[in-house]
């Protein structure tokens, strides 16, 4: 990560653009000056607006038409522009360009996003978060379209409408927003047990990250790489955070969404503003064709991921992202991605998910941009020339020319022409396809139950009983007594301790048997038992890559610190705290009584970044309280400051106090426990980033419940 800097590039745009509009007169968008646009054209001052107001139809029609149909999944939406740059050439696997060029800075545009809620919902929902990312490549554009979990709910596009439905509001009252605790949803996922895994990764502290920046990403399919010489290897796509996977508990999202609804869209922002570059490695999992059959999961089954253990996650290169956009609907808005924009030495395969995908992308982007000349809006436009003969279309923002609109033709000297393989053109895997036409899908689908077992056998205790109290909250929002059960059940069948617990929590026994099928995600005319889950398979005891307990724990940059401070707070400790987590990369901010500014014990002024009464706790990482007994006793008449500790401290951050800064902690709940591990007393800054950098002390949990908050 890198310390803050001056984008003096973009500031000088910034500048010469206001320099520029100075002296520039109001116009229409015919260029026609204009010299009132406060008031229509009426018949007398009190008089009706006439029909001939040109002016102000233009003015009134752009507005009514500014808002394009937000996306259906995935409309609440963060952006940043940056590159990517390869470490090592993967020839032997891929001829892409971008897997083979060492000296390539790719450009590259990232969206991030919430599936289920409105482009108005809050950040820190529960929820799946989409990872796409569109590459400028040499070779055209290429569009890894991928989720923050490495496998799906489904595993035939033909379910994709059912999922939405199920998880969107209900349509008789419009509600619940952004959120899956409701009963239709938990009707069809209890009906249809192939969601099951992706859904416990969405009842894991993985569906609400702390930040875009600390989330991991998967291209979720199986793709192929294609080589010069036609060879296909089986691949699958990893994003690794160089800051590591972290994320923050379920009451915190909770309150975050009230303090900040948009939390994660302003800590994007603001690190890349900083020059807090966030950086994601790219890692591929790459299987030869031979051993396509080789595992007890079918690769092609996208609610299945392969374990690291069994194949390792090669890292090949950096993602940075360095630059905010411009205008959030021109670009994060307006950007399009799609599954089937891939480059030669990358191609599909039979992912019946995947297959379903190429066709619906195309076609929501007709839908909400109006036109299939989409890719000419600058946001998609790729980096290098296109040439065909497609033609007129809504919104048509180029000028063919020349007589010719066909292939072949003589008229235009056969131009555009065709391209050899050998110049780079695409062609598609030669796979040998030799089946029946026929509406079904493969059994060795039908495993739903051994890899949410796995995910959850390799998980820490304190992930554990967050998923656990995840389903209880879930599922006590449910009114449906038998929808409950069925849950129930099909949770006992991953794992007996984690049902007990729910069951309990619930006040509902779990069902010894179903008398109804499960798996009701097969055709009518399907033989219903052939296609019922089996009993799960263990072939791997744990997946350490699956348990945030195995991240990354060495940095700070960009965590925030609260200092709580007022008048008369000491300089002994503070600077050198400070320093120290300023060096880090750390985010340190002042709250203080009152907004503006404060004076130190030795006189010197220092702005406020907050006052206390317009910022609460967990919107921070940790806290430090400097001493100082005038600034100590005006903390302690202020309630809020001791809320901001007691919260601190539910939820297993760090705090760290100085000298006179011991009262304030004193009337805490923290005061009984002085010996916990990430509370420092006149401790040293270094150790003070230890436990910042840990994230959170998950020992603390075990009391943590009872701190009146």
């Amino acid at each position: 990560m890198k310390n803050k800097i001056t984008d003096t590039s973009k500031q000088k745009d910034l500048e010469n653009y206001q320099k520029d509009m100075t002296d520039k007169a109001l116009t229409t968008n015919q260029g026609l000056k204009v010299n009132d646009t406060n008031n229509s054209l009426k018949s007398g001052e009190r008089g009706s607006t006439l029909l001939e107001d040109f002016l102000l139809r233009e003015k009134i029609t752009n507005f009514d038409h500014e808002r394009i149909p937000e996306r259906i999944v995935h409309a609440r939406g963060s952006a940043a522009h940056g590159y990517f740059e390869l470490y090592e050439s993967i020839e032997e696997y891929s001829k892409a360009g971008i897997f083979t060029d060492t000296s390539r800075k790719t450009p590259v545009f990232v969206r991030f996003s919430t599936v289920a809620g409105s482009k108005g919902s809050p950040d820190l929902a529960r929820d799946v978060r989409g990872f796409a990312v569109k590459f400028y490549t040499q070779e055209g554009t290429w569009d890894l379209v991928g989720n923050n979990m490495p496998i799906f709910f489904i595993q035939d596009a033909m379910k994709f409408p059912d999922l939405v439905h199920s998880v969107k509001p209900e349509p008789n009252k419009e509600i619940p927003q952004a959120a899956s605790a409701h009963d239709t949803f938990y009707d069809f996922v209890s009906l249809t047990t192939e969601t099951l895994h992706n859904h416990i990764w969405a009842m894991s502290d993985r569906a609400i990250p702390r930040s875009l920046r600390m989330m991991e990403g998967f291209g979720i399919h199986t793709f192929r790489l294609i080589n010069d010489k036609g060879e296909a290897h089986f691949v699958k796509f990893h994003w690794k955070p160089t800051l590591g996977v972290h994320s923050v508990t379920w009451e915190e999202a909770v309150k975050i969404n009230g303090a900040d609804a948009d939390f994660h869209r302003r800590d994007l922002w603001d690190a890349i503003e900083a020059g807090q570059y966030p950086e994601w490695e790219l890692g591929v999992q790459i299987v030869p064709e031979a051993d396509e059959h080789k595992y007890d999961f079918d690769l092609l089954d996208p609610t299945k991921l392969i374990p690291e253990e069994m194949v390792p996650v090669k890292i090949i290169g950096k993602m940075t992202l360095n630059k905010n956009p411009e205008n959030f609907f021109a670009e994060t808005e307006q950007v399009a991605f799609l599954p089937g924009h891939i480059v030669p030495g990358i191609d599909f395969t039979n992912d019946p998910l995947l297959q379903g995908r190429l066709f619906s992308y195309r076609d929501t982007q007709l839908s909400r941009l109006g036109s299939p000349n989409f890719h000419q809006i600058p946001i998609n436009r790729p980096v290098v020339d296109t040439h065909n003969n497609q033609r007129d279309a809504h919104m048509q923002m180029e000028i063919p020319k020349g007589q010719t609109a066909y292939f072949p033709n003589s008229l235009s000297g056969g131009c555009p022409h065709l391209s050899k393989m050998a110049e780079g053109a695409f062609h598609s895997y030669e796979e040998r396809i030799d089946a029946r036409k026929i509406r079904t899908r493969s059994e060795s689908f039908s495993d739903h139950f051994s890899q949410p077992a796995l995910f959850y056998r390799s998980l820490a205790d304190w992930e554990k009983e967050h998923i656990a109290a995840a389903y209880t909250f879930e599922l006590g929002k449910c009114n449906h007594d038998h929808i409950k059960q069925r849950m129930l059940w099909l949770i006992a069948q991953i794992d007996s301790d984690l049902a007990k617990t729910v069951s309990e929590g619930l006040g509902i026994k779990i069902p010894k048997k179903i008398e109804q099928p499960i798996n009701q995600a097969i055709g009518a005319d399907a033989d219903v038992e052939k296609h019922q889950p089996g009993k799960k398979k263990i072939y791997l005891e744990k997946s350490a890559a699956l348990s945030m307990a195995n991240t990354k724990f060495e940095s700070i940059a960009t965590r925030q610190i609260a200092v709580l401070a007022a008048d008369g707070f000491s300089m002994k400790n503070y600077k050198s705290i400070k320093d120290k987590l300023e060096k880090e990369g750390a985010v340190v901010k002042i709250i203080a009584p009152h907004g503006g500014s404060i004076k130190c014990d030795q006189n010197m002024d220092y702005k406020v970044d907050a006052a206390i009464a317009t910022t609460e706790s967990v919107l921070f990482d940790a806290i430090y309280i400097p001493g100082g007994e005038k600034s100590v006793n005006t903390l302690l008449k202020n309630g809020k400051y001791l809320k901001f500790i007691n919260e601190t401290f539910k939820y297993c951050k760090a705090i760290a106090v100085d000298d006179e800064g011991e009262k304030v902690l004193d009337n805490s709940f923290a005061s009984n426990y002085k010996d916990d591990k990430a509370i420092h007393i006149n401790d040293s800054a270094a150790d003070f980033v230890k436990s910042i950098a840990k994230h959170r002390n998950w020992d603390r949990r075990s009391y943590s419940d009872m701190v009146p908050v």
